[in-house]
């Protein structure tokens, strides 16, 4: 459980700390951990650790900051790790031989903090102007870091080269600019991205950056033994080359493919010949395919069952299919598309059609009834249109004769015109008809030919017109 400490350690001192290469000491708790040994790593800025003799006998924890030797003066370092895993962490650092162990001088004090704080407010400033000298200069490298030491006596610069670069008269330029002894490393991109820090595509903190301290050689190999797309956008890390963590797993993928069948194995079976198409090492599958260059009826089996139909072609012998206990392959069935479908979705839109109809039937008597009751209000009687076509018995009284009181038929007025509701109802009946349908008095469209404006009116017009030359005569 993490304290209230600004350095995110936990109360054990074996937590995550604020630096790079963080070593987690589970063997805190064990009784005689701390003395079993006086080595101590001491970590400095970004990924710099070194291994010093505690042979003061200073009671150190992780965390403490410390005074330790340096060539020349001193250097400031935070105690990360004691006990018997420093022997474990020797071994990852190569150290070439144990004089190159130093000893602890002691736990820092203030005035060794104060130079200490002074010397890092330098090391900026004193980057941007380097690189400014290696360029006029025109030597083709990248100075990508610098370090004083903790006493301030020395600076170590840390660049970047694709070749050899001859730098002396660089040093003896930077010694005159900063009066200070200079020491050049050269490191590689993997290093500068270890030191810079960051997050990788994974979501976790790189491991150049947490725990790899030595790095080995990654080729393009490696994703061809775990089938990985040769994508350089994707495998490429933050420093620009592959990907550390492609070698992890290789050694594990070359042991599962032993298990697999040989990629050029022919599989025979009484209905057709399978080739390999793709394998998938993790879950020990194989996806045969009938053609040899492209997918065509593809089948799935386990590693297991396909090393046996090998061993059952050898011996001469062909299973039904490829499938297990030497099963048929079904028959697929071709699949119905209108199996679950609705045959009558199409009658919607003349249901809508016949509600449309049955509305425009119910406005016209809507309108008939008010034409009727327009008509009875001006005192006229309403006859059907086709009334004068009707053709009367030839016995009995004529019903256009005059009438025995001597007073007009009610159709016609003392004019002999027709009343004027029936008039009005041809006027509004003349207004709801589109413009180039209207009729004029003639019976004829407004816009209609000149001869078929005079060509003969129709037989039931002229039977009408004639019934009233007939009325009028009677009445005169």
């Amino acid at each position: 459980m993490c304290t209230g400490c600004d350095r995110g350690l936990s109360c054990a001192a074996v937590g995550r700390q604020d630096k790079q290469l963080n070593t987690y000491d589970w063997l805190v708790d064990v009784p005689g951990n701390a003395e079993s040994t006086d080595l101590v790593e001491v970590q400095f800025k970004n990924t710099r650790k070194g291994y010093y003799h505690n042979v003061n006998n200073l009671d150190l924890k992780k965390g403490d900051v410390v005074a330790v030797e340096a060539n020349p003066g001193h250097d400031i370092g935070v105690v990360t790790l004691t006990g018997r895993l420093v022997r474990l962490q020797l071994k990852k650092a190569c150290l070439k031989s144990a004089d190159e162990i130093r000893r602890i001088y002691r736990v820092a004090k203030p005035v060794d903090m104060d130079k200490y704080a002074e010397a890092k407010s330098r090391e900026h400033g004193t980057m941007i102007q380097s690189r400014q000298i290696a360029k006029d200069l025109n030597l083709q490298m990248k100075i990508g870091d610098v370090e004083y030491q903790g006493d301030g006596n020395k600076a170590i610069f840390y660049y970047i080269a694709d070749e050899r670069v001859d730098f002396r008269q660089l040093i003896k330029v930077l010694a005159e600019t900063f009066h200070v002894r200079i020491e050049m490393k050269q490191i590689g991109a993997r290093q500068e991205a270890g030191r810079i820090g960051g997050t990788g595509p994974c979501g976790r903190e790189l491991c150049c950056a947490t725990w790899i301290k030595s790095f080995s050689s990654v080729s393009t190999n490696a994703a061809r033994i775990q089938d990985l797309s040769l994508n350089p956008q994707k495998l490429a890390g933050m420093c620009a080359k592959l990907k550390c963590c492609l070698n992890y797993e290789v050694d594990q993928y070359m042991e599962a493919g032993k298990k697999m069948p040989p990629k050029d194995a022919v599989l025979y079976t009484q209905d057709n010949e399978y080739h390999m198409f793709k394998t998938d090492i993790l879950t020990g599958q194989c996806t045969y395919s009938t053609d040899k260059n492209m997918a065509a009826n593809l089948e799935t089996i386990c590693s297991d069952r396909a090393r046996e139909i090998i061993t059952m072609n050898r011996q001469g012998e062909k299973p039904l299919s490829l499938l297990e206990d030497n099963k048929a392959k079904p028959q697929k069935k071709s699949a119905d598309l209108l199996a679950d479908a609705d045959v009558s979705r199409f009658d919607k839109a003349k249901k809508k059609k016949g509600n449309n109809s049955k509305r425009n039937k119910n406005r016209q008597e809507k309108d008939g009834m008010t034409a009727k009751n327009n008509n009875r209000g001006n005192g006229a009687e309403v006859e059907p249109a086709n009334a004068a076509a009707v053709q009367q018995p030839e016995s009995g009284p004529r019903t256009d004769a005059k009438p025995q009181d001597g007073t007009p038929r009610q159709r016609r007025n003392g004019n002999g015109n027709a009343p004027d509701g029936d008039r009005n109802n041809r006027q509004r009946r003349r207004d709801r008809q589109p413009k180039n349908m209207r009729n004029n008095d003639n019976g004829n469209p407004d816009n209609a030919p000149a001869d078929r404006q005079n060509a003969p009116r129709p037989q039931s017009e002229r039977r009408e017109s004639k019934a009233a030359e007939a009325g009028n005569d009677t009445q005169e």
